[in-house]
C-alpha cells in the first residue's frame, strides 16, 4: 500500500515546480483560449466564474488572447487592456483566481492582419508587416481583409501598444503576461518569411524579420521585469498564411533572444501538427533544441493528453504542459488526473458562442455526476 501511494504521489504532472518566483503546486497549465464572451472587449463577471472554476492552489491559469489596442481585434466580442474601463473590469476577474491560491497571467496579443474592416476603428484596414490577404477559408466561408503595410515608424507606437497593455494587466492585478507571438497574428506576420515580404529593417534576414518581436520582448521586459514575462512561439506551426521556410533556426534566434533577459519566466511553445500513426494521434517532439537552449521555464503545447503530459515532464522535455480544450471542457481536470477519472467531451461548437454559461461555465465537476444520481434516486 505504501509503494502504491508513493507512486501515485509520483505522478510527474502533480508534481509541485518553481517558475522563478512563483510556487507551484502541479505542472498542469490552463492554456490561453479565446472564448468571445467579452461584451464590447470588457470582460464581464461570468469570466470570473470560469476562470475560477479552473484555479486551483498554486495551479497556472493564462487568460485568453487580450488586445492591447484598438487596432488589435480579429473576433468578436475578445477582451482588451487598452482602457481604464478594461482594466477594472479584469481587476474582480483576477481577485477571484487568486482567492483559489493560483497564479494568473495576461496573454496579450495583436492580431494583425487576422481581421475585417468591420472589426478595425472607424472601418479601416487591418495593420500587418504586408498589404497581403489571407487567402479565404474555403471551409469556413472566412474573408479576411486586406491589411495595410504598417511603416517603419509606426512600429515603434504598436511596441508601445504592448508596453502599456503590459503595465495595464500588472495594474488589474495579474501575475505577469504572456506576449502572443504564435499562430499567425501580428508577431508572427513579421518574424515567418512566408508573410514578410519587406524590403526594410523589418524585413529580409531572419534578424531583421525578428526586430519588432524583440522590440516588444524588451520594452514588455523594462515595464514589468522580465520575472514577470512569458511568450507563446509556435515556429513549426503553418497557420493563417504564416509558416517559416527554417522553423527550427526561428525558434532558435527567438529562444536566444529570450536569453538576453536574465530571469526571463517562460517559453511557451506550440508542438508542430499532429501525424496520425497506426491510427493514432503521435505528437511531433520537435520541440527539444529550443527546451534545452531556453534558461527558463519550457512549457510544451499541442494536443497532449494525461499520459503523455506525464512522459514529457518525466523526461525532462517540459517543465510544465498547457492544455486547453481538456481543460475547457473539464474545470477540475488536475483531478481528474490524478484520479484517473473520465473526462467530459469538449463541444466544439460551443468554442466562440458568446453565451456566458452554455459552453463556458456548465461543464460538470466530478462531483456533480454523484450529485445527479442522489438527484435520479
Amino acid at each position: 500500500m505504501v509503494a502504491q501511494a508513493a507512486t501515485k504521489e509520483a505522478m510527474p504532472l502533480l508534481t509541485p515546480y518553481r517558475m522563478g518566483q512563483f510556487e507551484l503546486a502541479h505542472r498542469l497549465v490552463l492554456a490561453p483560449l479565446t472564448r468571445c464572451r467579452s461584451y464590447g472587449n470588457v470582460p464581464q463577471p461570468h469570466a470570473a466564474v470560469y476562470y475560477s472554476q479552473r484555479a486551483t492552489r498554486g495551479g497556472l491559469l493564462i487568460a485568453e488572447a487580450t488586445g492591447v489596442s484598438a487596432t488589435a481585434q480579429g473576433y468578436p466580442e475578445t477582451p482588451g487592456i487598452w482602457t481604464p474601463e478594461q482594466v477594472e473590469a479584469w481587476k474582480p476577474i483576477v481577485d477571484a483566481v487568486h482567492r483559489k491560491g493560483a497564479v494568473f497571467f495576461c496573454q496579450i496579443w495583436h492580431v494583425g492582419r487576422v481581421s475585417t474592416n468591420a472589426l478595425q476603428p472607424e472601418g479601416r484596414a487591418p495593420i500587418s508587416s504586408t498589404d497581403r490577404q489571407i487567402t479565404p477559408d474555403a471551409e469556413s466561408g472566412m474573408v479576411y481583409s486586406k491589411p495595410r503595410r504598417l511603416a517603419a515608424e509606426e512600429i515603434v507606437g504598436i511596441v508601445d501598444d504592448f508596453r502599456r497593455a503590459a503595465r495595464n494587466a500588472i495594474e488589474a492585478g495579474f501575475d505577469g503576461v504572456e506576449i502572443h507571438g504564435a499562430h499567425g497574428y501580428l508577431l508572427e506576420q513579421f518574424m515567418k518569411d512566408s508573410a514578410n515580404d519587406r524590403d526594410d529593417e523589418y524585413g529580409g534576414s531572419l534578424e531583421n524579420r525578428c526586430r519588432f518581436a524583440v522590440e516588444v520582448i524588451d520594452a514588455v521586459v523594462r515595464e514589468v521585469g522580465a520575472n514577470r514575462v512569458g511568450i507563446r512561439l509556435s515556429p513549426f506551426v503553418d497557420y493563417m498564411d504564416c509558416v517559416d521556410s527554417d522553423p527550427a533556426a526561428l525558434g532558435d534566434y527567438m529562444v536566444r533572444q529570450l536569453n538576453r533577459h536574465e530571469g526571463f519566466l517562460y517559453c511557451h511553445m506550440v508542438e508542430p501538427r499532429m501525424a496520425i500513426v497506426d491510427g493514432r494521434r503521435q505528437i511531433p517532439h520537435r520541440l527539444l533544441p529550443f527546451r534545452k537552449a531556453f534558461n527558463g521555464t519550457f512549457i510544451a503545447a499541442g494536443g497532449y493528453d494525461r499520459d503523455e503530459g506525464n512522459k514529457v515532464v518525466a523526461e525532462g522535455y517540459a517543465d510544465v504542459v498547457a492544455y486547453g480544450r481538456l481543460f475547457l471542457a473539464n474545470p477540475d481536470l488536475p483531478r481528474r488526473f490524478e484520479l484517473g477519472a473520465p473526462l467530459n467531451k469538449y463541444d466544439r461548437s460551443t468554442f466562440y458562442t458568446q453565451d456566458p454559461v452554455i459552453g463556458y461555465t456548465d461543464y460538470p465537476f466530478l462531483g456533480d455526476y454523484k450529485n445527479d444520481s442522489a438527484a435520479d434516486a
